[in-house]
Parts: C-alpha cells; structure tokens; sequence
C-alpha cells in the first residue's frame, strides 16, 4: 500500500486523537493507493479493543463507494505494545474477511508517541503476513 506522508499523518493525528483508547478507522483508495484516510469512534471506548462505530463506518464505506476507491485497510492503534496483530485483532479480521477480504490491517503502536511504528499485514484465517507500507507522494487522480 501506498500513501502520502499527508495522510499518513493525518491517519497517526486521528490515532493520538482517540488516546488513551484505541483509534480506529479505514483507508481507501484505488489500486494500491491510499487516497483518503477515514477516521471512525471506537465504540468501545477501551484502551485494548477497539469496534468501528456501526454508523460512521457505514458512511466512510458509503463515501468509499460514491468515490469509486477500494477498501484499502481497516487502521488501529495499539495504546502500548508493538503493531503486531493480537489474538483478538486476528480473530476480528478473520470474520471481517467474509466482508472485506482483500483489506489489509495496519496497526500504529504509540508506545513511542512521537516516532509511532506503523505496521502492515494481510490476515487470512490465522495466517498473518507483513505487506509493506510505501510512504510517499504519488500522484494520483482523486
């Protein structure tokens, strides 16, 4: 996945936003390319889960539609441990997937607040698998 350092930051700035909870959100775009970062409410208000608010996803998935971008990745943080997908993320993407099996799952770890480590992966069952992260301006058609 490819996404400018303007989205990226505006991804991590969402993320921080949501502290000491969990921020959550999507990314789409088309072809690879991130072209628009949708942060949504962590319903659960936990600094260890986090649920994608039913409604704002609904209008983030409705706006991705109306621009005819992809779902490119389903974002979160990690408050206090490495972006490396938990159990829970795992078991969470594996009933995703029978909705959005080509998402990717990117996880930012704020234990370090002002250098975030922001992680990629593919999820598919119980498998996980590390796709890299491309943070750069790409011009895009939007």
């Amino acid at each position: 996945m490819v996404i400018s350092p303007d989205l990226m930051e505006e991804m991590l700035a969402d993320l921080r936003a949501a502290f000491p909870a969990e921020g959550c959100g999507l990314v789409g775009g088309r072809d690879g390319v991130a072209l628009g970062v949708f942060p949504i409410r962590n319903a659960d208000a936990s600094p260890v889960h986090y649920t994608l608010d039913p409604r704002e996803q609904l209008a983030a998935m409705e706006e991705i539609d109306a621009r005819e971008w992809d779902l490119l990745a389903i974002f979160h943080s990690h408050t206090r441990t490495r972006p490396f997908p938990s159990v829970t993320d795992i078991e969470m993407a594996r009933v995703a997937g029978d909705f959005y099996p080509d998402a990717l799952y990117v996880i930012a770890s704020l234990a370090h607040w002002e250098q975030p480590e922001v992680r990629a992966f593919r999820i598919t069952g119980t498998e996980v698998s590390e796709v890299r992260i491309e943070v750069q301006d790409r011009s895009v058609t939007r």
